[in-house]
């Protein structure tokens, strides 16, 4: 899974170095007349190329006037070669983007409007983080998100009730301490400690962590959200010392049978298969609301595209067609972000996990990530560093939370 908020800080630069210039396509100028048109990616970088390829073909048997040209590159260098091609005019005609990286582009003013999108083709929450202003400039191709994994056999042997998509953090706590068995080595919640997870708890209070570009954390929600991640940890969780942060530890204690539940992300379904032992996911609990973090990647087109509408065709179909669909269930490559579930069927159907309509429910609630410009980084990593030392009892939550706001709040733009 190509997590979207890694590219915030690569492509952060975009916006300062005046994007200008024409992307480059083989054809004629006109449309449907033989025209080429490029698409750079890393979706399909790792693996899919061929997958990537299956769909290119079924897109130029269906429009025979229309060849689609592709770059694919790895994503740790896609943003940096995206920004020289910007720079220098020579973009394709159809790229990758994701929601990190969305609002630098668009904002810089090198998209294309797109015209006529069937909207209702998509999940509302994850094409809406491509829309600005009620312009649509970006279509989304994939989503991943973050659920709560649980052990069934854990809950049973306990006597606790399974999660259900009502419960509240209030009820995750009540399970999470009758789950805790220290002397069998079993814990009852997992949770990372960490940036990522506090911007979402955050909105699960009813706050924000930023707010019209200033910190907004440093309130009775931002509290509530250190309290309740930081809280966790040497109570119904691993402390660090014991290894909680480490390289598949929590991928681990869970496979061994040694953990009732689980926020993690669906990329990880794949990776914990089948158990000698029960196993099925949940939407996250709230606090005050629901908010579950969402990843999604993006096509967008070049406002200087002399091809905008076969780029745009050629976008919709790598977004929504059913031959995409096809390909990406079969390959297990990320879930596309389509409305229609008699298309998602066979990933539905699947099991384990028996839920997996938790994985559409979540999206009824996204949590947006906020935008932190260049120093994207440094703020995520001053968080999750302030939220350590309150794990580790080494600052209040007040203290910590305070200083925290000081510091973030210089960091940003």
């Amino acid at each position: 899974m190509k997590k979207t908020l890694i590219a915030t800080t690569t492509v952060a630069t975009l916006a300062a170095i005046g994007l200008t210039g024409c992307s480059t396509s083989g054809g004629d100028a006109g449309e449907g007349d033989g025209v080429t048109i490029t698409y750079s990616n890393f979706i399909a970088n790792g693996g899919n190329e061929e997958n990537l390829q299956t769909i290119v073909d079924a897109f130029e048997k269906e429009n025979p006037d229309i060849t689609v040209d592709v770059t694919t590159s790895a994503y740790a260098d896609y943003f940096t070669k995206l920004q020289t091609d910007l720079a220098a005019g020579t973009a394709a005609d159809v790229f990758d983007v994701d929601a990190g990286s969305f609002a630098n582009i668009q904002a810089s003013g090198v998209l294309a409007e797109l015209e006529g999108v069937d909207a209702a083709a998509y999940r509302t929450s994850v094409l809406d983080a491509y829309n600005v202003d009620g312009a649509q400039y970006g279509l989304p191709t994939s989503f991943s998100n973050v659920v709560l994994f649980y052990n069934k056999e854990l809950f049973d042997a306990a006597g606790v009730e399974y999660p259900t998509a009502d419960w509240t953090w209030a009820e995750e706590q009540a399970a999470a301490d009758q789950l805790t068995d220290a002397a069998a080595g079993v814990w009852g919640d997992y949770q990372p400690i960490s940036y990522h997870e506090y911007y979402k708890t955050v909105q699960q209070a009813g706050g924000q962590f930023v707010e019209d570009g200033a910190v907004a954390f440093d309130s009775e929600a931002g509290i509530a959200a250190a309290d309740w991640l930081a809280g966790k940890s040497g109570t119904v969780m691993p402390t660090a010392a014991d290894g909680a942060g480490t390289p598949d530890f929590d991928l681990n204690l869970f496979k061994d049978g040694k953990l009732a539940m689980w926020h993690t992300g669906i990329w990880m379904i794949g990776l914990v298969g089948d158990l000698p032992f029960e196993w099925d996911i949940a939407v996250e609990p709230g606090d005050s609301q629901k908010a579950s973090a969402t990843f999604s990647n993006a096509v967008v087109v070049s406002g200087d595209s002399e091809h905008k509408e076969a780029a745009q065709k050629w976008a919709e179909y790598l977004s929504s067609s059913k031959e995409m669909v096809d390909v990406r269930l079969e390959a297990g490559w990320e879930l596309p972000a389509i409305s229609d579930e008699a298309l998602l069927a066979p990933y539905l159907e699947k099991t384990p996990p028996a839920n997996r309509q938790a994985v559409f429910d979540s999206l009824d609630a996204v949590a947006v990530a906020p935008e932190l410009g260049a120093n994207a980084q440094q703020i995520q990593d001053a968080v999750t560093n302030a939220l350590g030392e309150i794990a580790a009892g080494r600052a209040t939550t007040d203290e910590a939370i305070a200083a925290l706001a000081e510091e973030v709040g210089a960091l940003l733009p």
